[in-house]
């Protein structure tokens, strides 16, 4: 018969520290999840001493009794690279926030250089000056103001661009250049092109330029149609209003705290006001061309398909059809994991790692995009469907755990997303809040870069089942899972700066809720340490 207790135990707490220097090694602790293997519930009353192994960077926990047939030597030790039990016990250690380096540069220069200047603004920035330029360009070439032929070529270039940057297969292809980049190449421009998943600024800076351009052309519409009194011109000049205020619609319910705040309104707003803009653009093409072409002594549609706005628009417009046309509803295998989280199965199709899915249970209402998980059959080893954990973050999410749903919708072409962009990077830090480490899931499966894993959740076995903990220790046997039940609130940016040290990685990633993601982000950059996390305004 077994004993209670095991007759001699060595459990590894993974050291994050080991590379600090030894003047603060002595004083640096840290708090890590700890997989404790014990036949009991309960840990030991007898607690281990400390000692630390320098040559794997491990702190180690001796305790020994008496022999017995449970067959541990006090020599034996869990192995790292074992999956662990199921039951997982923690034990606490304390960090010590020192052992951080100062952050580089003034509180005025970090504002401005990780906060203020953003990727996002900065690309935001440089569309808003590339389109003054030209609007300057063709005031000093026309000698005055532009005509409103050329506005309007303008605004449709812009409206085409803003199409193009939520297109699945081009933003797909924006990240394929930007990850083709060598790891020879020098860490700074590696770190620049993963900054492509902020194509979410481009978008906004395109849309905007658009209705920027587009005010100027009714303006200066309204104005031709005052001076000449062509009848002729009204259905240009209402399309153009009725323009405008879609437009408006779009830009204004786009705005960050608009969107953070009414993001179901959002949305609607988003896709009603643009079907309504497209129908209308069209209408208003063919009105304009019939006016252009009456100046011109041309015929409407002669004058139509040499017009660029013609071409432009057919780009934009089949952007929006390309997306839709792939809607589909789709059959869903749910596997509860608890109260807190679901784990929706497709078997559709295979899904190789890095993409990302939209679902929905009512496509003309709201849409939420998800990280994909390869699905793999255990017999065979190949990818077989793919899955999304979707945790209790919102109505929808409550609905969906609550009621589990046998078919969704999926819109589109899977679509890369952030953490593809750890392609560029030799060894890296994942780190990851709550049902965060779904979107992980899919780079752990790939294998792809080295890495060490930081996963902070309320109880991560009991919530999100064995499976998603066993994954997460399999692609990183010394992975700190934090239980924030049981050890409270860690500080992840000391957490985060331990682990890059002790894995020398070139970058963190991280998925988390805003406040934890900025913080965490900030904290690596202010540090010199590259770090990347989902944007929210986008």
């Amino acid at each position: 018969m077994r004993s209670s207790e095991p007759s001699s135990l060595e459990v590894r707490v993974h050291f994050a520290l080991s590379k600090l220097s030894s003047r603060h090694r002595h004083r640096s602790q840290i708090s890590f999840a700890v997989f404790y293997s014990a036949m009991d519930s309960t840990i030991p009353s007898n607690t281990p001493a400390l000692s630390y192994a320098p040559e794997d960077g491990a702190i180690v926990l001796h305790s020994s009794s008496s022999s017995s047939s449970s067959g541990h030597s006090p020599s034996e030790s869990i192995d790292e690279k074992e999956t662990p039990p199921p039951s997982v016990k923690e034990i606490e250690f304390k960090v010590d926030p020192e052992a951080l380096p100062p952050k580089t540069g003034t509180t005025a220069t970090r504002y401005l250089k990780h906060n203020f200047f953003s990727a996002y603004r900065r690309i935001f920035a440089t569309i808003f000056f590339a389109n003054l330029a030209t609007l300057i360009a063709l005031c000093v070439v026309n000698k005055g103001a532009p005509s409103a032929a050329q506005v309007g070529a303008a605004a449709s270039a812009n409206l085409m661009l803003t199409s193009l940057f939520r297109q699945e297969e081009f933003v797909n292809i924006l990240y394929e250049i930007a990850v083709a980049c060598p790891l020879s190449f020098p860490l700074a421009i590696r770190r620049r092109l993963a900054t492509v998943f902020h194509y979410g600024g481009a978008h906004s800076g395109f849309g905007t330029a658009a209705v920027t351009w587009y005010l100027l052309y009714t303006a200066l519409a309204t104005k031709d149609f005052v001076q000449t009194h062509n009848r002729n011109q009204i259905p240009n000049i209402v399309t153009s209003y009725i323009l405008v205020l879609m437009f408006c619609f779009i830009l204004g319910a786009a705005h960050p705290k608009f969107r953070v705040r009414y993001h179901d309104h959002f949305e609607m707003m988003h896709r009603y006001s643009g079907w309504v803009a497209m129908v209308t653009f069209w209408v208003h093409i063919v009105t304009a061309s019939r006016v252009y072409a009456e100046m011109e002594g041309t015929t409407t549609g002669l004058y139509m398909v040499k017009s660029s706005n013609f071409w432009t628009f057919l780009v934009s417009t089949c952007c929006l059809i390309l997306s839709w046309s792939r809607l589909r509803c789709r059959k869903v295998y749910p596997e509860v994991l608890s109260d807190h989280a679901i784990r929706l199965h497709f078997k559709y199709t295979d899904m190789a790692p890095f993409y990302g899915v939209k679902i929905s249970s009512s496509p003309v209402k709201e849409w939420h995009a998800f990280a994909t998980i390869p699905d793999v059959d255990e017999a065979t080893g190949k990818r077989k469907g793919f899955s999304v954990v979707v945790s209790n973050a919102g109505d929808w999410t409550k609905e969906t755990i609550m009621n589990p749903p046998t078919q969704l919708w999926v819109r589109g072409a899977p679509l890369h997303g952030l953490l593809f962009t750890s392609k560029l990077f030799r060894r890296i830090v994942v780190v990851a809040t709550g049902s965060g480490i779904g979107p992980c899931l899919s780079l752990l499966h790939a294998d792809y870069t080295p890495r060490r894993v930081l996963w902070s959740t309320p109880h991560p076995e009991t919530t999100y089942g064995p499976k998603i903990l066993n994954a997460v220790l399999k692609a990183d046997p010394k992975a700190v899972v934090w239980n924030t039940r049981t050890q409270g609130r860690p500080d992840m940016v000391a957490l985060t700066y331990a682990l890059v040290l002790e894995a020398q990685a070139e970058a963190v990633f991280i998925i988390s809720n805003p406040k934890v993601t900025r913080k965490v982000v900030y904290g690596m950059n202010s540090r010199g340490i590259a770090a990347f996390g989902a944007i929210f305004d986008s």
